[in-house]
């Protein structure tokens, strides 16, 4: 029996559900990538449906399209769904489109789904959030709304798993073609619609008026450049106004979408729905107070800081504790020679710096998920809008500021929605200065290292304040950056901030641990392949070196067995001094000795230009090379048993632990941050600018507290 393949385009307004009803589809079956020849993120999975060899097998290609309000785009991530849906040679334009609606705004969805209706695609229209429709006693006819519609509607509550297998059962099946206009295009622009269908082979009326309005953005068009032409003559000689023929579509479509409501809707008494925005009200002039909703924001984040430090201390001591267990047992088990040192010091010492942080990340991201889930983060976006504008930004950037606190990859993507130009570039430019889950494992190594354990009133935990005011100093490090690029870009362009702030709600546990798996395999997979990499690497340039003194050293070392175990360090240390990394290291010691740094935290900052976490893989492979105890120490015990041979003090005290850790606050050391600015930007102009400010900041803010605290 053969498969039928097809490929389910998944659109919806923002907040409608759609992301649940995509993780109900697909499970873990998930992939993430860019949109062919755009930089905008596309979440794809596959949904089986039916046995393989039984009749009605399916396999389903289902994507998630960004969330939009009409085909309409404004911004960088609405463009995708027009192109999808409206360009048939687009690649990922699909056989069957899902719209999601919220049930409780069947209105504002609908405008969107009669779009696609008179697309004529193939579609399902799943109606949303029945938990919260039958909560407010909303009654809805769904035979009618089909019937109005032309295509098929499945009530749905994706959240509890309602609606999940008829939407299935319904995909398995062959779709028709919606039969009906929802409103006549043809009849807005006749001749425009006319000439455009005589050089372009539509299957609709409407998607001809869709390609009078939107034809720049079009890819079809690229190859076919004499249809182009004659499209835009036939545009100039009946003088079409793509803003006019919108705002007529528009009056056109809510006065159907308002006949059809009239027809299959029942909302309850306004004293009863008026309970429910009464409710949100009352709950949003507390956290959107001009006061207390900063108070309550700093609370919020003081609360996930300590939470990040002190509930993942015993795990994390557990994960150290067992990879120095397991270092120690294969250091015993195995004949000495390269193969030990190679596994132990280099993979071991390198896998053991990716999976100890498993646990505050897993936790940074679970608290992330649960305020954005809940709709709180939505408001933070509106609360903030009015400061951020006096430093050149507004509301739309707290998204990308406070995702640039996962990581400033995705954050910088999401810059999509900011329309103006102006404004999108500095908060490209200063998401940067946010610390990102990869600065984590850095911060987390040295505050244990300088920052004492200590517990005020018995629960604020010294280290977590440590850990939110390294956070609060790369947020104000980024405002007062906004503020000098203010000045320095000039622009007329004005921004004008929208936003729908959506309904309380219970957070979507499923969603939320799926999102924490995605981002803990990201970082072990991808960040770990680098770290084990990098690791193995410097293990090699480490153990080897230039010239006798070097042979001298290891001679010594592999046949003087009388040597006691200070003579043996001594020896060690040499030769880890004498190597081809120590070369390195001490060739850029004197840039960096007035920040506090030696030769070996130099080899680590040019490691971490491949990723931020590769600092700490890095200090626990030369740490594990220039000592005998590999076998039982974790990182942060070798680390505290440094000693400055200048002072004779250990190196890391609180002056070099707090000029490190600014170091890593400002500077640019992510490639792959570097590579998202030159293509969102389309120059390198901007990332080069980055990199070298970020540079500069770091090093004059590490000397100065340098010199203070000692």
């Amino acid at each position: 029996m053969q498969v039928r393949n097809i490929r389910v385009a998944l659109v919806g307004n923002p907040n409608s559900g759609k992301s649940t009803v995509f993780n109900q589809l697909t499970g873990l079956n998930q992939k993430i990538a860019n949109f062919p020849g755009v930089t905008v993120e596309k979440r794809s999975g596959f949904c089986q449906i039916g046995k393989a060899g039984e009749p009605g097998h399916t396999v389903a290609e289902i994507i998630d399209l960004p969330g939009t309000y009409s085909l309409y785009p404004k911004t960088l991530e609405e463009q995708v769904p027009f192109q999808v849906l409206c360009d048939p040679s687009n690649p990922s334009h699909p056989d069957v489109v899902i719209i999601v609606a919220d049930g409780t705004n069947l209105k504002r969805s609908l405008f969107l789904c009669s779009q696609i209706v008179d697309l004529k695609i193939p579609s399902i229209l799943v109606v949303n959030m029945m938990d919260q429709v039958r909560k407010r006693s909303i009654t809805i006819d769904f035979d009618k709304l089909s019937h109005g519609l032309g295509i098929k509607v499945i009530p749905m509550n994706a959240l509890g798993g309602e609606g999940v297998m008829e939407l299935k059962k319904a995909l398995a099946i062959e779709l028709p073609v919606p039969a009906t206009d929802f409103i006549d295009a043809s009849g807005i622009a006749p001749e425009v619609v006319g000439a455009i269908r005589q050089q372009v082979r539509l299957n609709s009326s409407y998607a001809a008026f869709q390609v009078a309005n939107n034809l720049e953005a079009i890819g079809y068009f690229k190859s076919h450049t004499h249809k182009l032409e004659k499209i835009r003559a036939a545009l100039k000689e009946n003088d079409f106004d793509p803003s006019r023929m919108q705002a007529v579509e528009t009056l056109e479509r809510y006065k159907e979408i308002t006949e059809l409501l009239r027809d299959i809707t029942f909302t309850p008494a306004a004293g009863q729905e008026g309970y429910y925005r009464g409710f949100t009200k009352r709950i949003d002039n507390i956290l959107l107070h001009k006061v207390w909703g900063y108070l309550i924001f700093l609370v919020v984040m003081f609360l996930l800081f300590q939470a990040v430090f002190a509930w993942a201390a015993y795990p994390m001591e557990l994960v150290d504790t067992a990879f120095a267990w397991i270092s120690g047992m294969v250091h015993d088990l195995l004949p000495k020679g390269i193969l030990n040192d190679l596994l132990v010091e280099g993979v071991l010492a390198g896998l053991g710096g990716v999976v100890i942080f498993i646990p505050q990340i897993a936790l940074l991201f679970m608290f992330i998920a649960i305020l954005e889930d809940t709709g709180y983060m939505t408001r933070v976006s509106f609360m903030m809008d009015k400061m951020l504008r006096r430093f050149g930004l507004n509301g739309r950037s707290v998204i990308p500021l406070i995702s640039g606190v996962a990581c400033a990859v995705p954050a910088i993507m999401s810059t999509r929605t900011i329309k103006s130009w102006k404004e999108r570039l500095i908060t490209i430019f200063v998401t940067p200065l946010m610390s990102c889950s990869a600065r984590l494992p850095v911060y987390t190594l040295l505050i244990a290292l300088v920052v004492p354990q200590h517990n005020y009133g018995g629960f604020i935990n010294q280290q977590g304040l440590v850990l939110m005011a390294l956070y609060l100093i790369g947020f104000v490090a980024a405002l007062g950056s906004a503020l000098v690029l203010k000045w320095i870009i000039r622009s007329r362009e004005r921004d004008y901030f929208i936003m729908e702030i959506p309904v309380y709600r219970m957070p979507r546990w499923k969603n939320i641990g799926l999102a924490i798996f995605e981002k803990i395999r990201i970082f072990v997979f991808d960040a770990g392949k680098v770290i084990v990499a990098i690791s193995v690497v410097l293990w090699v340039l480490s153990s080897t070196g230039p010239g006798d003194s070097f042979r001298k050293v290891n001679t010594a070392l592999q046949e003087n067995e009388q040597l006691d175990k200070t003579e043996v360090n001594k020896l060690m240390a040499e030769k880890l001094r004498l190597s081809y990394a120590g070369v390195i290291g001490r060739a850029m010691e004197p840039a960096i000795a007035p920040l506090g740094f030696d030769w070996k935290i130099g080899i680590a900052l040019i490691t971490s230009f491949a990723a931020r976490e590769v600092f700490v893989g890095t200090m626990s492979t030369i740490y594990s090379v220039g000592s005998t105890e590999a076998n039982t120490a974790t990182v942060r015990e070798k680390m505290m048993a440094e000693i400055n041979p200048d002072t004779g003090l250990p190196r890391y005290n609180l002056a070099v632990g707090w000029s490190l850790m600014l170091f890593y606050a400002f500077a640019m050391q992510c490639m792959s941050t570097l590579a998202v600015v030159r293509r969102e930007t389309g120059s390198w102009k901007w990332p080069l600018f980055q990199f070298a400010f970020m540079g500069v900041l770091a090093y004059i803010s590490s000397f100065l507290v340098y010199r203070f605290l000692s």
